[in-house]
């Protein structure tokens, strides 16, 4: 089987690299770039801890061909913050308490940054559905949502 050649934009930077047909995203992103900000987590597409944002929109990257993310914008959890300052949405999740384990943390950071992208001002239910896709086992969601909230205009804290 052929290597197919890839060529997309991380997290600000131009990569190429070689994947076997059918390697999702996560795979690449991880195994190929080194880039281990998306988790593993069911595989399936059922939990959104691998979620990265292809072209500023939200998608699962363990259900994403790699080889579909060619001559696009990939960004992941370690493109959001700018040298040592966090992203005001990490800061956010920081003060607010928004993670316990942290496993779900990257994939519901990349939810609500395409949600503010796109809505810099949302409602309390806008928050929820756009985070609706990804599964916190520790937290209770509450802490998460008023983080967003937080980073969205300074409404709630902790």
């Amino acid at each position: 089987m052929s290597k197919i050649p890839v060529q997309f934009r991380h997290n600000g930077r131009d990569v190429a690299i070689f994947v076997d047909g059918g390697t999702n995203l996560l795979v690449a992103l991880r195994e190929l770039i080194g880039d281990m900000t998306p988790k593993f987590g069911c595989g399936q597409g059922g939990c959104g801890t691998c979620s990265v944002l292809v072209d500023g929109e939200l998608h699962l990257s363990c259900l994403t061909l790699a080889e579909t993310v060619a001559g696009r914008s990939v960004e992941t959890l370690d493109g959001m913050k700018q040298g040592p300052n966090l992203h005001p949405l990490q800061r956010a999740f920081a003060d607010n308490f928004a993670a316990q384990c942290g496993y779900c943390t990257p994939g519901m950071l990349m939810a609500a940054k395409a949600l503010l992208d796109r809505n810099p001002s949302p409602s309390r239910d806008e928050v929820i559905e756009a985070i609706s896709g990804n599964i916190c086992r520790c937290t209770g969601y509450e802490p998460i949502i008023n983080a967003i909230l937080a980073a969205a205009g300074g409404r709630v804290s902790a």
